[in-house]
């Protein structure tokens, strides 16, 4: 992110974002890849819509735990801080592991939502 102050332009790290490493199918990493391409986007993007519209959803989490992928990798991102509490939230209230709320949250991205690739570059006016 840039910021604007006195008329100069100054890179910024986004202290709203967090970074999060965990353990996600690769499968659904790789799926995720493509999506993301073919959207303008990137993962983590795609990844924030999904957990948005979850916690918009009201619903119950049922995720069964004896179907959980095989085919886990490191996976390394970053989250906007406020949304990543909830979901830490959520996976201690349904008795998970983030990671697991992280691939049932798949489910309700909306690319239309999301944001775009250029958006790590925006500038902010102080």
């Amino acid at each position: 992110m840039w910021k604007l102050e006195n008329g100069r332009l100054h890179q910024t790290v986004d202290e709203s974002r967090i970074e999060f490493r965990t353990t996600i199918s690769k499968t659904l990493i790789d799926e995720l890849a493509v999506l993301a391409k073919n959207n303008n986007t990137h993962i983590n993007y795609l990844l924030e819509s999904g957990f948005i519209n979850l916690l918009d959803c009201d619903t119950e989490i049922s995720f069964d735990k004896k179907l959980r992928p095989k085919d886990r990798k490191h996976y390394k991102t970053t989250y906007d801080k406020e949304l990543f509490e909830e979901i830490k939230t959520i996976a201690a209230d349904n008795n998970l592991f983030i990671n697991d709320v992280i691939e049932y949250s798949m489910q309700f991205i909306d690319v239309e939502d999301c944001k775009n690739k250029d958006y790590r570059y925006r500038i902010e006016v102080k």
